[in-house]
């Protein structure tokens, strides 16, 4: 890490985004842990990547909160610091709408969302093909997941981060292997809850 990046980590006030991010914990993960641990995990990967926009590292934590969580107004997000209203935006503009296909909330992104929007959900995908494995999601899940991420996820990471987008290819190298390997030995496929 270098200086300036650690002057701006040291600078930013997280502790409200992560007490939000707490609402979290009730909601499990097909993978095991709760989607609190995936937001912090998301965290650590722009953290990883050297990301320091205090924006950007406080909508990680709470970028699932809308689509998770129905007790938490867009209000409280807004109100939490100075930075809150462009968190709250960042939040909202990587928040599937109820309305959207998973397709075209993915090409919304892609098309017309901001660096920080791309760089998050690109994050966001690096920590969920990290914990998709095929002793717990059904083979189709993880084949149609696998090219919803070439399709979509790819194209965004080549626009913002090459080293995300080589990150992102070896993991789908890696799940496509698993799964090759795990459909000769494994004798049956768990379905996707």
């Amino acid at each position: 890490m270098e200086n300036f990046e650690r002057e701006q980590l040291v600078n930013m006030i997280l502790a409200p985004y992560v007490q939000k991010a707490t609402a979290l914990r009730g909601i499990k993960r097909h993978v095991g842990g709760n989607q609190f641990r995936h937001a912090l995990s998301t965290y650590a990967i722009l953290i990883d990547y050297h990301y320091v926009d205090q924006v950007l590292l406080k909508a990680s934590v709470i970028h699932d909160i809308f689509e998770d969580v129905r007790c938490i107004s867009f209000d409280e997000i807004r109100t939490l610091d100075k930075d809150g209203p462009s968190v709250l935006q960042l939040v909202l503009e990587v928040t599937k709408k109820k309305e959207e296909s998973k397709d075209i909330y993915l090409e919304r992104l892609l098309l017309h969302g901001s660096e920080n929007a791309k760089t998050l959900k690109c994050a966001d995908r690096i920590s969920n093909l990290t914990d998709l494995h095929p002793d717990i999601f059904e083979k189709e899940f993880i084949k149609r997941y696998i090219e919803e991420t070439r399709k979509w996820v790819i194209p965004m990471a080549e626009q913002v981060n090459r080293n995300m987008l080589y990150e992102l290819e070896d993991l789908l190298h890696r799940r496509e292997t698993l799964l090759k390997f795990t459909a000769s030995i494994w004798p049956f496929q768990r379905k996707h809850d």
